[in-house]
């Protein structure tokens, strides 16, 4: 059996292992962990995947990557993952809407698609530590704009050697997205709300990962940092499984036939939903286009029209919150995997950092060939919800429903005919102003749980049970902090 290791994006000369890696989350240079290599699967394998649970298929997956993980401690971290919080046996089922198929990514605790990574990453972390021999505490630290928080904390939640911190964006989540955090309960959780928008917050942990005065202090407590963002290895690697599983199962239904190419669109903000789809491809699903669908922050379809990115740009809060991001961190493994060439990575992140901006339009023919890209303003968002909910009675979340216009686009724009899964990435519950307003209901004088309610009579969906029990809980945090107070934020938490 052979060993996948993994290194920076940026040239750092550290060769370590999955669990090293995971355990780390960041590379010692700012840089992001890539695998030496994209381990392969036959169609016969991807076939024999037709059969198996989602657990499995998600076993058969990650033993590829995570080699130094036995496939007794896969087996036992993936069954602890799914086995018990999901509310669909499939996990994340596929369903025909319309002429698209919809991957429902949502079924987890906190009615998310985090929940398919941030379910099993404390677990893939818990055993990297005892593998590691670490006995320090490994302190989490989450910006999120919304989803992920909420996810990793209660993944994290009293998880023995392990606290986790959240930032996010005040007044930059959804109502019902801020009541999830500020209820989590747990001894080894904090949740605090930055003055500012995501990528502030993103940018100030970053800045703490990079702090070696601030790495020096937490030693003196016992502490080392690590992330439960996108940017860590153990979130990325456990989204590559749910496209082979939407493979699988359209298989199954003989929707497809073995070999056939499947296009996916996806909703997304900071890249690594998305990238997860081009590693799959890479290890020989059988993808067409990964349609990158973006709300009105759209810096990735420019980038992935131009070859430029440019964070230079105005911000817009929109009504698909969790895509409101101008600096997508996991596009750096995307410019790595195009050039192999970490001097130049190196340069474009330093670039961005210091001028907001970065000329890649060499790697266009590259991009394009794997890549599409559209965007839809909140105007269109709520058009489609209706449009879609009126023609098939489905009813898609803000961000499901940018990806769904993408995906429609798409096929007007190039004829191409294949099949299309659209990732559903979010219950409509979490967003529940914004969708029944874009279906004509008026919601003035509803709180969250009324806006449930009446959701539930126009859609038919049932209410997520941990979203309606929000209702009687208790809010735990009410920290705040300007962007320059994060690193005091945090060391405040270690002493804790």
């Amino acid at each position: 059996m052979y060993t996948m290791d993994y290194f920076s994006t940026r040239g750092a000369s550290e060769c370590i292992s999955s669990a090293a890696a995971i355990l780390k989350g960041l590379a010692s240079d700012g840089g992001l962990f890539v695998p030496a290599s994209f381990p392969q699967m036959t169609l016969t394998e991807i076939e024999a995947l037709v059969p198996l649970s989602y657990e499995e298929r998600a076993v058969r997956i990650l033993r590829l990557f995570l080699t130094d993980y036995t496939e007794a401690e896969l087996r036992g971290c993936v069954e602890r993952a799914y086995g018990r919080t999901f509310d669909d046996v499939r996990r994340a089922p596929v369903r025909t809407v319309g002429e698209l198929e919809v991957l429902e990514l949502w079924h987890g605790p906190t009615s998310a698609f985090k929940d398919m990574a941030l379910q099993l990453l404390p677990q893939l972390m818990s055993t990297a530590r005892v593998k590691e021999g670490e006995r320090d505490t490994i302190l989490i630290l989450v910006a999120t704009s919304g989803d992920t928080g909420k996810a990793a904390l209660e993944g994290f939640a009293d998880t023995e050697g392990i606290r986790i911190m959240v930032f996010y964006p005040n007044g930059g989540v959804s109502p019902v997205q801020r009541l999830q955090m500020v209820t989590q309960t747990g001894a080894n959780v904090s949740v605090v709300a930055v003055r500012g928008n995501f990528d502030d917050a993103q940018r100030g942990v970053k800045e703490i990962f990079g702090d070696a005065a601030m790495a020096e202090e937490l030693a003196a407590l016992r502490t080392k940092l690590s992330s439960a963002n996108s940017i860590n290895w153990g979130r990325l690697v456990p989204q590559i499984v749910y496209y082979f599983s939407a493979y699988a199962d359209l298989l199954g239904e003989r929707s497809i036939a073995a070999g056939d190419a499947v296009n996916f669109t996806v909703p997304t903000g900071n890249f690594g939903n998305i990238l997860a789809g081009y590693y799959a491809k890479r290890m020989g699903l059988p993808v067409g286009k990964l349609v990158c669908a973006s709300n009105a922050n759209n810096v990735l379809t420019d980038f992935l029209q131009t070859g430029i990115y440019d964070r230079k740009r105005d911000f817009y809060q929109t009504m698909s919150p969790s895509m409101d991001i101008l600096v997508s961190s996991n596009l750096e493994r995307l410019l790595y995997h195009l050039t192999e060439d970490t001097a130049q990575v190196a340069a474009w992140m330093r670039e961005l950092a210091e001028v907001g901006k970065y000329d890649a339009s060499r790697l266009l023919p590259a991009l394009r060939e794997s890549f599409w890209a559209a965007f839809a303003d909140d105007a269109a968002t709520e058009e489609e919800i209706r449009a879609v909910y009126e023609r098939t009675g489905y009813t898609l979340d803000t961000h499901t429903a940018v990806a769904y216009r993408a995906a429609e686009g798409y096929r007007r724009a190039t004829g191409d005919t294949r099949p299309m899964v659209v990732l559903s990435t979010a219950s409509p519950y979490k967003f529940g102003a914004s969708v029944l307003h874009a279906l004509g209901e008026d919601t003035a004088g509803l709180d969250e749980f009324a806006q449930m309610e009446r959701l539930h009579a126009r859609s038919g969906m049932e209410i997520p049970a941990r979203l309606a029990a929000l209702r009687a809980a208790a809010v735990l945090h009410e920290g705040i902090c300007e962007r320059d107070g994060m690193r005091a934020a945090v060391l405040s938490f270690a002493r804790s």
